[in-house]
């Protein structure tokens, strides 16, 4: 089956077929679905949406969720995010000029909270352990109550990244707001 919409320019030989989800867990698990839906609203309260989006964005590349990447660069680009910052998210350490100062620290934080792998200290990356020094600069960025929503929504949507993974939910067909 060829996808086409009008986000996609139509492919001049066939495209690959799309492959089914493993399991439709939102039909399955409709309370679950439903308190995702009420912990995700509530984690992005106080945020601004362009960056929640690109925090939602970051998680999604490091998890391999081609399905949370669909939705979450179509709402960024419906919140006005422009396409060069969101192309240029997967190798922000070299495009930082893209970024604010806040935005990076709030990627940083993404990263340190999706990845808690390698190092062996809290001060070094990974081990387990967001690196003091990452958290300091979201912390001299966000107040703490905003810092509190931030992380927040890292780990929300780090949760919606591992449904999509594991059930390989199929992207292509998210519309911007369709769970708002």
């Amino acid at each position: 089956m060829t996808t086409t919409d009008e986000n996609t320019v139509p492919a001049t030989e066939p495209l690959a077929a799309e492959q089914s989800p493993r399991l439709e867990w939102a039909k399955h698990a409709p309370e679950v679905w439903k308190a995702m839906l009420r912990l995700d609203k509530a984690a992005t309260q106080g945020l601004d949406p362009k960056l929640s989006e690109l925090v939602k964005i970051r998680a999604s590349q490091l998890n391999h969720c081609a399905f949370c990447l669909d939705m979450h660069t179509k709402d960024a680009l419906a919140a006005g995010e422009s396409v060069e910052r969101i192309v240029q998210l997967a190798a922000w350490e070299e495009s930082r000029h893209f970024y604010t100062e806040k935005e990076l620290a709030a990627i940083e934080l993404t990263e340190a909270v999706t990845v808690l792998t390698g190092g062996t200290s809290r001060t070094e990356s990974g081990g387990g352990f967001v690196p003091d020094e990452v958290y300091g600069k979201a912390a001299a960025h966000f107040g703490e109550a905003e810092l509190a929503q931030l992380i927040s929504a890292i780990a929300v949507i780090n949760t919606w990244n591992r449904f999509g993974v594991t059930c390989r939910l199929t992207p292509g067909h998210y519309r911007p707001g369709q769970y708002a």
